[in-house]
């Protein structure tokens, strides 16, 4: 083969890359998914929260459960972050997906937990809504317009915590 033609086709190749690149970044995007938060449930103290009422602001709910040592130690990392960004509109919940109120309020006080902690036992429509497989913890962060920002499954660190956070501002 002559060395035009290896030329010829190599040039054809990245063209064919080229093309192939483009087309991939014309791809519509998936549209936005949305959680429904048409959901009421007991907080620990067993009172009703209504869960549509955090709509319009950023939110984060957390899924745990007592015997999930990882949730446990995500705890006061999330206390944290509550605390540093509740002046910017931020909510975190806890849905503890396995737990009588007693229990969980004893969590609570254990880790000096001040966010809204809910009983999610028996809510099962609303914890598959939320896209729970058997994996803890489990977060759904959410855009002030309802659109899921990201599922953080598993403990992550503080910087990456904040820069998710961040990027709902």
């Amino acid at each position: 083969m002559s060395s035009n033609g290896g030329v010829a086709i190599a040039v054809a190749a990245g063209l064919l890359a080229i093309a192939l690149v483009v087309r991939a970044s014309m791809q519509p995007s998936a549209p936005p998914e949305y959680v429904d938060l048409a959901f009421t449930v007991d907080d620990m103290a067993g009172a009703k929260v209504n869960l549509a009422s955090f709509k319009g602001k950023p939110l984060v709910i957390n899924l745990w459960a007592t015997w999930c040592g990882p949730c446990r130690l995500e705890m006061p990392q999330l206390e944290a972050l509550s605390v540093k960004f509740r002046d910017r509109g931020l909510t975190i919940v806890g849905l503890s997906l396995d737990d009588e109120p007693d229990k969980i309020r004893k969590i609570a006080e254990e880790y000096k937990i001040t966010y809204p902690m809910l009983v999610g036992l028996g809510q099962e429509n609303l914890i598959r809504s939320l896209g729970y497989q058997d994996r803890l913890p489990l977060s759904i962060v959410i855009r002030a317009d309802g659109s899921v920002a990201e599922r953080v499954t598993g403990i992550r660190t503080t910087e990456d915590w904040e820069r998710k956070l961040r990027r709902l501002f």
